[in-house]
């Protein structure tokens, strides 16, 4: 296990004692890029760059489908018994190796150390879950007439490749991974460029759980150069996707050239609906998590406030003094909120909020670029809160992926529904209400793969997510999630 006589601050200077890999992972071992080229991963709490990893193309992509398709063929013919045995092992790796992969995360990323380990626990239980589920894929037996005998067996689908995002590195690692492994699958992930660590550090992780050599490979690299390469390799059955609308429909696009199987998670523009008759402080705290947790940068994020006339003024006024009162930093020092993930995506949220300026649009807190008090550097925005903003407004509409709240006034109840349903995303949605027959009227008729009803972010990975609408389609976690990665064969004989 590491440890820290220095302190975690030690890291901000010198990242080498975390023994970051440079290679990709390929065939159970690091290697270079077969170009011999290299990136830098940037520290989004100081912009500066901090480690370098390899650049990949489509050679070594080539070379990771070669080595999945042999691992493929040895794993799936592994004892479901014994594939438990790996995830498990894998997951108490990730337990006595969680503070390396949260400070791994927090510099990758730029995340609170303390959410980073909270994902890092998170991937844990992944596992964990997953592993258990590895011998219970059970079939069904068909009522056929007499003389016939039917039914049904799970069979992995394949060669799989993941896609990962920058926001949650290795939770949206561990959440695709681990189910493709329980069902016999191999697994080709590709990190975003932005945050490359924590996937090959997890890959390391299962070579040390047994896991056999070319079953999880990792390469590591631009979208460009590496990620589509990979989605449109004949030699891929089945892609998980997390990211936005524009680049899945290039996923998607290139998946349909070889009828690819896909898991779609694209986004959302989530309501958090807020009635008169909620438990106020806790619906005040759930709305500040829902939206300031990895400074808005969460597809889930409820980065829409429907709130219901009689208490909208109150609210709001508390929820802005609230979001005064983070304190902004990096994210080894423990701040409230830390950095977005680069200069291009700070650049990004600050064009949203100047446009809205210029439409008029009332800041009730932040709406400004910022900078960590202790360096003066990072790619930090403020807590931002905008007042009511009419239903068509950018705002309501479109994905910021950043620390804004927009606020949408609601009449009554039914009028807080058509709001929530009002843009063309539908991943999650919350409701805070004391009126539990309400919330269920409401959960029911708002368009989403998940509500939350009284806390947001309730549930865990037993709970399936995904996204309707333009969020995308299929359903990770839970076990939902693991038969994403299987595909049924049914069989009929005549037996008299």
């Amino acid at each position: 296990m590491l440890t820290q006589p220095d302190g975690l601050l030690k890291y901000l200077t010198d990242a080498s004692s975390l023994r970051l890999p440079q290679g990709h992972f390929i065939d159970g071992e690091f290697r270079r890029s077969r170009s011999g080229r290299s990136m830098q991963s940037e520290d989004p709490g100081r912009g500066e760059a901090f480690a370098d990893f390899a650049r990949g193309d489509a050679d070594d992509i080539a070379d990771a489908v070669s080595s999945s398709r042999k691992g493929f063929a040895v794993w799936r013919r592994t004892p479901p018994a014994d594939r438990g045995r790996v995830l498990n092992r894998t997951a108490e790796l990730i337990r006595q190796n969680a503070e390396r992969l949260a400070i791994a995360e927090c510099l990758d990323s730029g995340k609170p150390i303390g959410e980073a380990r909270g994902d890092v626990s998170g991937a844990a239980r992944t596992f964990e879950y997953y592993a258990g589920a590895c011998d219970k894929l059970e079939g069904q037996v068909f009522p056929l007439p007499s003389g016939y005998v039917g039914f049904s067996q799970h069979e992995p689908v394949g060669v799989t490749a993941h896609i990962i995002p920058w926001n949650f590195p290795i939770s949206t690692a561990a959440r695709g991974m681990a189910p493709a492994l329980a069902a016999g699958c191999s697994v080709i992930a590709k990190p975003a460029e932005q945050t490359p660590f924590t996937a090959l550090l997890l890959a390391e992780l299962l070579a040390q759980a047994g896991l056999p050599a070319g079953v999880c490979n990792v390469v590591t690299g631009t979208g460009v150069e590496a990620g589509a390469p990979l989605v449109a390799h004949t030699g891929i059955d089945h892609v998980t996707f997390t990211g936005s609308v524009a680049t899945g429909a290039h996923v998607m696009r290139a998946c349909a050239e070889n009828v690819t199987r896909s898991v779609m998670e694209l986004g959302g523009k989530s309501p958090v609906v807020v009635l008169d008759d909620c438990d106020f402080d806790a619906a005040i705290a759930n709305v500040t998590g829902a939206i300031f947790e990895h400074a808005g940068q969460i597809c889930s994020a409820g980065s829409r406030l429907v709130i219901e006339a009689g208490i909208h003024d109150r609210f709001v006024e508390t929820l802005a003094k609230k979001a005064a009162a983070i304190s902004l930093g990096h994210g080894l020092r423990s701040p409230d909120m830390g950095p977005v993930n680069s200069a291009a995506q700070r650049d990004k949220i600050l064009g949203f909020l100047d446009r809205a300026r210029e439409r008029g649009a009332e800041f009730l807190a932040g709406g400004l670029a910022a900078t960590a008090a202790e360096s003066g550097k990072g790619y930090f925005i403020e807590p931002t809160i905008v007042a009511s903003r009419p239903q068509d407004d950018e705002l309501v509409q479109e994905e910021i992926f950043g620390p804004v709240l927009t606020v949408q006034k609601a009449d009554d109840a039914d009028h807080a529904l058509h709001l929530a349903n009002c843009t063309r995303f539908g991943l999650v949605a919350g409701v805070f209400t004391r009126d539990f027959s309400r919330a269920h009227q409401l959960a029911r008729d708002i368009d989403a793969g998940q509500v939350y009803i009284n806390e947001y972010f309730a549930g865990g990975i037993e709970v399936p997510f995904g996204g309707n609408k333009q969020s995308g389609f299929g359903r990770e976690k839970g076990l939902e999630g693991l038969k994403s990665y299987c595909k049924t064969k049914s069989i009929a004989a005549r037996i008299g």
